[in-house]
């Protein structure tokens, strides 16, 4: 059975306060961003939600603003806006990629980085990058706002820190200069418009011949996006040139948890979550 709009209410407030007041009185109204992940399973009939809470007209949640220190992208910020912007090329190319993976250009210019976020699928784009950068999620409601390190968001398939009465409205990013070692590759059944099958995301910086900083993050590989601590372990303080291979990708296997779907097997992600990170590490040797 298909979904059908007749059936649904779109509740549309014009100010982040208003939008904040109707999250507290209508708490059943599911948020609505741009729409390109809630519209799959709508179509397909299997979205329960009737009501809805539309926030694309929120100004206040647009904009990428930079400043000497970090980075803020508003929650509806587009993947095209990440992509075309000059300093998010420059000193954030992870996440530029997977903002240029994200569908086609079609829903790259209509989805957002706080949906991709809030949706809390462990195959989205952009989290294994947000991940490896270390951004932190502000979190608001009619109480007032805080900040909340990405990392500790996720608590489990399709679940997060968020309340009830909360929205995201702002991503930030710590800025990380020029130099480093940055490395993305999502792995779908086709280049584009394919639902990632794995992604891992790297940042590195070395010095004196040695790995003195490093994030991993994988997506797809867990009920959600998950950093890859274990392996990080067996790399920090190691030689850059002859970094230790299997040690690191014993500790990937312990570090993931994936399952059987319809997109793929548990044994191939995790061979392939091995050879990610065997490329990743031959790219740092070279770089």
């Amino acid at each position: 059975m298909r979904g059908q709009p007749s059936l649904c209410d779109v509740l549309t407030p014009q100010s982040l306060q208003e939008a904040l007041s109707l999250r507290v009185a209508h708490p059943e109204a599911r948020p609505l961003a741009g729409g390109t992940d809630l519209m799959v399973p709508f179509a397909a009939g299997r979205l329960p939600d009737r009501l809805f809470l539309n926030l694309w007209g929120l100004e206040e949640l647009r904009g990428i603003t930079v400043s000497d220190g970090e980075v803020t992208c508003g929650a509806l910020t587009l993947f095209r806006e990440i992509a075309v912007h000059p300093l998010m090329q420059r000193e954030f190319p992870n996440l530029v990629r997977s903002a240029k993976v994200t569908g086609a250009l079609a829903i790259q210019s209509r989805g957002s980085l706080g949906g991709n976020i809030a949706n809390g699928s462990p195959a989205a784009d952009t989290p294994p990058s947000l991940l490896v950068y270390g951004s932190e999620l502000q979190l608001t409601s009619l109480r007032g706002s805080r900040w909340v390190p990405y990392a500790d968001f996720h608590t489990g398939y399709k679940r997060s820190l968020l309340a009830p009465d909360e929205l995201i409205t702002l991503i930030r990013l710590a800025r990380l200069g020029d130099g480093g070692f940055h490395y993305f590759r999502k792995v779908g059944t086709r280049q584009a418009q394919a639902i990632s099958k794995v992604s891992l995301a790297a940042w590195a910086r070395t010095g004196n011949g040695q790995i003195q900083e490093l994030r991993i993050a994988l997506g797809s590989v867990a009920p959600m996006p998950i950093r890859a601590r274990g392996a990080e372990k067996a790399l920090l303080g190691r030689s850059v040139t002859n970094p230790p291979l299997d040690a690191a990708l014993e500790a990937l296997q312990a570090d993931i948890s994936p399952i059987d779907d319809l997109r793929s097997s548990a044994q191939f992600r995790r061979k392939v979550a091995g050879n990610l990170l065997a490329d990743m590490l031959r790219g740092l040797v070279s770089a």
